[in-house]
């Protein structure tokens, strides 16, 4: 169905767009693209990889697209001012929305399986992918993070991957609403919880989610979750829980510094699960993925033995290395259930936390303020200390409304460890200057794929 077209991925080079050009490029379509990071200098790695793909890349001047016969792709982040709009309408070449294109492909595959939640839908994105992909169902997988089992040095930014099978996994986005295009035979909710809109409307977008689904994995271990699965009848849906009552129970967890297990209760029967990453998060995304890939067909027990050799994702818990004493590990944390399950992983250990939080932006702060200080508040303690910086901008028009030291001054007042240092790098120097041996930093943020490179520099100035 792409064979012959031409698309021109306005920012191609964000974590929603670059692995969708991946995709339209590996089905053989012509595919093109600018990014504003790319006229920046920003992240070149990144712009290599896309042009080793055979993807050409032009300044976002509107230099790129000329032609009525192009499809000009761009993310509800594009503004109509951007050039390269302004150009698609000058030359009369068709629009269309990234999740609208990406909805597209998703529901012509045979087998679609669609993974929602406000918090782990990468990591089960990526679990789900790799297990259809180690058990020869050869899947396409849409991802919004680096999957590092099928990452290497030709593909460092393996988010995507181009498979021949029937299965086409991606992770569904509801935070612009975009999760309403979607018609999947098999349907994940993770769990339902503040980040970019109210309760009341993600309620809504994800029970819709649910309604249209051929079968749906929901985890009742989350309560928003619980309560939107009661309106799924019980032929359509499979349930999980950590420590709970469900289809799919876990049990008998153990918590390591980078691993975890747990015993899986399926129908009765009981299976040693074993898996390469920690927390009792990632256990919950692992029944998950095993419930997604049951209701696709596979045996549990083949998922269950296939499931110990995934690796993880980039910035998902990850450790960038030691330096005198103190780690250093980037993580994707975000919002209040992401933070809170980092910590709480981190919490298994000993050792002071010092904590790096960029916020992704100035809307979801807004949204997300009470929840995000009563969290911090609750979980940092003597010894720790959060720094937060000025929150993401990358241009445009923006309302700030809360800002980093609103949330700073609401901590101080509980008095949680909380400092507000506006300047990103300065805010980085302050704590490599705190940090003592057992210590670890946690670098914390969405949206700003500079902040693997901080992690990387503030162990450099550790060492």
């Amino acid at each position: 169905m792409l064979y012959g077209k031409s698309f021109f991925l306005v920012g191609i080079g964000g974590s929603g767009m670059l692995p969708l050009a991946m995709i339209l490029a590996g089905r053989g379509a012509t595919v093109a693209g600018s990014d504003r990071s790319l006229d920046q200098a920003s992240l070149p790695a990144k712009f290599d990889a896309l042009r080793a793909a055979g993807i050409a890349l032009f300044p976002q001047d509107g230099s790129g697209v000329v032609s009525a016969d192009q499809i000009v792709v761009a993310s509800a982040a594009i503004e109509p001012s951007v050039a390269d709009i302004i150009a698609a309408d000058a030359v009369g070449a068709q629009r269309m929305g990234r999740a609208e294109l990406l909805a597209d492909l998703f529901n012509a595959a045979p087998l679609s399986i669609g993974v929602a939640g406000t918090s782990g839908k990468s990591t089960v994105t990526g679990m789900i992918g790799y297990l259809l992909h180690t058990l020869s169902r050869d899947p396409t997988v849409m991802n919004g993070a680096v999957m590092k089992d099928f990452a290497g040095p030709d593909r460092p930014f393996a988010s995507a991957l181009v498979g021949q099978g029937d299965a086409f996994v991606s992770e569904v986005d509801e935070s612009d609403g975009s999760i309403a295009f979607y018609r999947p035979q098999v349907a994940v909710l993770n769990n339902v919880s503040l980040d970019h809109k109210t309760l009341e409307e993600l309620r809504a977008l994800f029970g819709t989610f649910a309604d249209r689904a051929g079968h749906v994995v929901v985890n009742v271990g989350d309560g928003e979750a619980a309560a939107l699965a009661a309106a799924v009848p019980a032929a359509k849906r499979t349930t999980f829980a950590v420590e709970g009552d469900a289809d799919l129970v876990a049990r008998a967890l153990v918590l390591e510094p980078f691993a975890s297990g747990f015993d899986l209760v399926a129908d009765g029967v009981v299976h040693a699960v074993r898996l390469a990453v920690p927390g009792r998060h990632n256990i919950a995304n692992a029944l998950a993925a095993i419930g997604a890939v049951a209701a696709a067909g596979v045996p549990i027990a083949d998922a269950v033995a296939a499931i110990a050799g995934f690796s993880g994702l980039k910035r998902r818990f990850e450790l960038v290395g030691t330096a005198r004493g103190v780690g250093v590990i980037d993580d994707f944390g975000h919002n209040p259930d992401k933070i809170a399950a980092t910590i709480a992983t981190l919490r298994t250990q000993p050792g002071r936390l010092l904590l790096l939080f960029q916020p992704h932006g100035y809307g979801p702060l807004k949204v997300m303020r009470r929840e995000l200080v009563t969290m911090f508040a609750g979980a940092l303690t003597d010894g720790d200390l959060l720094v937060l910086p000025d929150p993401v901008y990358r241009g445009g028009t923006v309302t700030r409304e809360v800002t980093s030291a609103d949330i700073v001054t609401d901590l101080t007042v509980q008095g949680a460890p909380a400092r507000h240092i506006p300047d990103r790098a300065a805010a980085a120097a302050h704590l490599v200057a705190q940090a003592r041996e057992g210590d670890r930093i946690v670098v914390m943020g969405a949206r700003d794929d500079t902040l693997s490179e901080l992690a990387a520099q503030m162990l450099a100035m550790l060492g």
